[in-house]
């Protein structure tokens, strides 16, 4: 099997590329040589036996995890029900933990979607397993020295955050009535310092082109420090499971004055949605998928918009290439030019006003062509300072 090494500064640079949403200094997408597990189409007469891999919340959790498992059904789905899928968690979400969850069970399946972070670390399972298929969504697989590699076995999918984070800032600097908005993340890993960046960019490019005066609020207290070890600002509860932590951050900004919250936060996001139902007079703009049904709060609902990356529909088209022999392993930043980054305009599913629904309408293809790129962790653009401000 193929086994390619990079240093870990190609690590930052290829998260950023996304933001290849980044623009800039990322690489979109690599190809390297078919490996052998790809060479050979998955016996479609007893079908996929495939495992889901999760941490530490559920295949359940209304966001981030349930659209990639939404993905595997309707794989499933769409071969008439001859593959099988199995959720697995690991609760601690640690990521040595998470890594020996799959050492445990790559055994029995063909296939294993690993969603999350926690995930990078099953360079070596996957070496020690060529005849596996493996998904990594989220995260690039990486060395037991922290490097990046590519595996013939593996394709790992990132997301250019930072194109959605920047839809989600637009339409919070357009909609807000104090003037006042925040992004909450659970922890500064790249994925989530691409929303707040993107979130930021969003709102200064408004203030700028849009007529726009509305203030990013951070609360010191809850600033991130992201993997290098840089203070990013932003509002952080330190982890994607603690509701009560997210409720206690979400009340701090409402305090501040904030009256739309963008909530990039896993499980923790929940005590945010809490704390903005509570209040009543808030709105949150949902993240990853569609949240407008968990934004439900008696007669009314508290969910603005959401900001979306299309997990779904690339887990399935990956374990639809498995079948029918394509499969490449690689690593790939996915963004708007493949319709892999978004925010929801469905009417019924958002409560933007047509001023602002006109105004995303017009610089989402700007967006998709480069000519606006959005801040991420690592693409050398800041919030501030960006191609297309």
């Amino acid at each position: 099997m193929k086994f390619k090494k990079f240093t870990a500064l190609t690590l930052s640079l290829a998260m950023a590329a996304s933001l290849a949403a980044c623009g800039g200094s990322d690489t979109k997408e690599s190809a390297p040589a078919e490996s052998a597990a790809a060479e050979s189409s998955a016996p479609e007469a007893t079908g996929l036996k495939i495992a889901i891999c999760t941490s530490p919340n559920t295949v359940d959790d209304g966001s981030f995890n349930e659209d990639n498992y939404n993905g595997i059904l309707s794989f499933i789905d769409s071969r008439g029900g001859i593959d099988t899928v199995t959720p697995i968690q690991e609760t601690t979400g640690d990521n040595a933990a998470a890594v020996q969850k799959v050492s445990d069970v790559v055994a029995d399946y063909d296939v294993l979607v690993c969603t999350g972070f926690q995930f990078a670390g099953i360079s070596t399972i996957a070496q020690d397993n060529p005849d596996k298929y493996f998904i990594l969504v989220d995260s690039f697989p990486s060395d037991d020295t922290g490097a990046t590699v590519e595996l013939d076995n593996v394709y790992a999918m990132q997301f250019a955050e930072n194109e959605g984070g920047f839809f989600a800032g637009i339409a919070a600097a357009m909609e807000t009535q104090t003037g006042k908005v925040a992004v909450v993340n659970g922890v500064a890993y790249p994925s989530n310092v691409n929303y707040q960046f993107g979130f930021e960019s969003g709102v200064n490019y408004a203030n700028k082109n849009l007529g726009t005066n509305a203030e990013c609020v951070e609360i010191a207290s809850y600033a991130g420090t992201d993997v290098t070890g840089a203070n990013v600002g932003g509002n952080y509860t330190g982890n994607f499971g603690d509701q009560s932590m997210g409720k206690v951050v979400g009340q701090a900004l409402i305090q501040e004055g904030c009256d739309i919250i963008f909530v990039a936060a896993g499980d923790s996001g929940n005590g945010v949605f809490t704390a903005a139902k509570e209040a009543g007079n808030v709105k949150v703009i949902g993240c990853d998928v569609d949240q407008y049904d968990d934004g439900a709060n008696g007669d009314s609902n508290i969910i603005l918009t959401s900001a979306l990356k299309n997990m779904a529909i690339n887990v399935e088209r990956q374990l639809n290439a498995i079948v029918d022999g394509s499969f490449k392993g690689g690593n790939v930043t996915l963004q708007a030019d493949t319709d892999s980054t978004g925010y929801v305009s469905a009417e019924g599913r958002q409560q933007l006003s047509e001023n602002t629904l006109k105004a995303l309408a017009d610089v989402y293809p700007l967006v998709k062509d480069g000519t606006i790129v959005p801040a991420s962790n690592f693409n050398g653009n800041t919030p501030e300072e960006f191609p297309g401000l």
